[in-house]
């Protein structure tokens, strides 16, 4: 019983976090949800995940775009995040089947959670590595040995770089 009051509560609090995340990826107007399959027995069931995008009405998760499907995962991932935060996350190219659009909307929701806990994300995105604070790049100094080289943004002043662009 207190199993169950525990994982009750912790799931309606996911469930909550699940349907406001969405909702700031997608539109305010777009539906989500996540259901027990078995009431009786919610230790044990499964639970399914609703994601209604604005324009379409899925059946099933599986008839989703991929980015679509990505939207809806980093949704989830952040909604269990939202219940107890972590001071550091690992994120390995969850950007790659995202088009543009909807890179920026990771990127926004990334900058949000940055400032509570730090984000490592591997990517091959150029939009997503212009966002962030410190760039490391892995490369090949010759056949099996790699090298890291990093780049620290937050020690330049974008201020002065601007303005030698708009010269």
């Amino acid at each position: 019983n207190t199993a169950t009051a525990g994982f009750m509560l912790a799931f309606n609090q996911v469930r909550t976090h699940f349907q406001d995340v969405f909702r700031s990826l997608f539109t305010a107007d777009d539906d989500c949800d996540l259901i027990l399959l078995d009431q009786n027995d919610p230790l044990e069931c499964d639970i399914d995940i609703i994601a209604k995008p604005k324009g379409k009405r899925p059946k099933s998760i599986h008839q989703l775009s991929g980015g679509e499907k990505t939207l809806t995962a980093i949704a989830l991932l952040f909604s269990l995040y939202l219940l107890k935060p972590a001071p550091f996350c690992i994120f390995d190219e969850v950007d790659a089947p995202l088009d543009d659009i909807n890179i920026e909307k990771f990127n926004h929701i990334i900058r949000k959670f940055s400032k509570s806990s730090q984000f490592i994300i591997i990517t091959h995105n150029k939009l997503t590595m212009a966002e962030v604070d410190v760039l490391y790049g892995v490369y090949m100094e010759e056949q099996g040995i790699s090298g890291v080289t990093s780049v620290d943004f937050r020690k330049y002043d974008h201020e002065i770089v601007l303005e030698e662009m708009e010269r």
